[in-house]
């Protein structure tokens, strides 16, 4: 064995040498992870690609420094070339077929909410609304309705968020933390904020409110109460009563008819009119369940 050993050894060193002089030929080195079988390697690098399927997409379009009216216009789009999303077909048709075409986008995640728009006749995120495979079905797209339109699907949200300033969406408190660190909340009175905090402030619901169409000035809207009343059930929060006064106004809260196409739009499955009915309630004086609030 050591005999072995020291041959295999001093064929080593006479190879480095032998290399080291020019005289032996490279070697090719093989990965093992390029190696195929027999039957692999009939398939591999023969280019196959799905059949296209070609979808059209009509898109609301509006420049205001052209000075035309807003109009429809009809794309077409492969879909088996692009990903799942509405939002893939639109940055498809923006790289490769119309460089003006606007929008607002960013996470793609269903997080960040930017790409609220109207797809199909719904409010949605583009970023979640799926492609219909149907190649035979027109996919209609335009801005968030009831808005002004900044250009094409970018709409004018500052009122939007200046009510949604208007409610004040931080933790007011009266007095310091315990040992001034922080706010303890037991986990129960965490869990009373499911279905609240998860909000991304998209739009959706409150540009399908016919209440918020008529009066986006006074009335509020969905999407401001919701976070209205996440702050009025947080139990750290010490402004309640101040918080539900400021709400007591002929617009600002009961412009709301429950008609509920708020939580058949949301994006996030969420329910803002039910958030709106509790807050009628403390206002009205009854408890709320789950709420941690009685009536101010």
């Amino acid at each position: 064995m050591l005999a072995r050993r020291l041959l295999s050894n001093q064929g080593i060193g006479a190879a480095l040498k032998q290399a080291a002089a020019g005289a032996l030929h490279p070697v090719k080195v093989i990965s093992t992870s390029a190696v195929v079988s027999a039957p692999e390697q009939a398939t591999v690098g023969t280019g196959k690609h799905k059949e296209p399927s070609l979808k059209k997409v009509q898109i609301y379009r509006w420049d205001p420094a052209k000075g035309e009216k807003p109009y429809m216009k009809e794309y077409t789009v492969d879909t088996n070339a692009c990903g799942p999303m509405m939002l893939d077909v639109l940055i498809k048709i923006k790289n490769e077929q119309d460089q003006s075409l606007t929008f607002r986008r960013s996470c793609r995640e269903g997080i960040c909410g930017s790409c609220a728009m109207n797809i199909n006749g719904g409010n949605t995120l583009a970023c979640l609304c799926k492609v219909d495979p149907n190649p035979a079905d027109v996919a209609r797209i335009s801005p968030l309705p009831h808005m002004f339109v900044v250009k094409d699907l970018v709409v004018d949200m500052t009122n939007f968020y200046n009510q949604y300033k208007s409610i004040e969406p931080w933790l007011k408190t009266k007095k310091a933390p315990k040992d001034n660190k922080e706010h303890f909340q037991t986990k129960g009175d965490r869990d009373r904020l499911d279905g609240l905090y998860e909000c991304i402030l998209c739009a959706c619901c409150s540009t399908s409110c016919p209440s918020y169409w008529w009066n986006p000035e006074k009335f509020l809207g969905p999407a401001a109460l919701i976070q209205s009343y996440r702050w009025i059930a947080d139990t750290r929060d010490d402004f309640t009563m101040e918080r539900v006064e400021a709400l007591v106004d002929p617009f600002k809260l009961y412009r709301c008819h429950t008609i509920m196409n708020c939580a058949r739009t949301c994006p996030k499955g969420l329910s803002p009119g039910k958030a709106i009915s509790k807050i009628k309630k403390l206002v009205a004086g009854f408890p709320v369940e789950n709420s941690g609030r009685s009536a101010p």
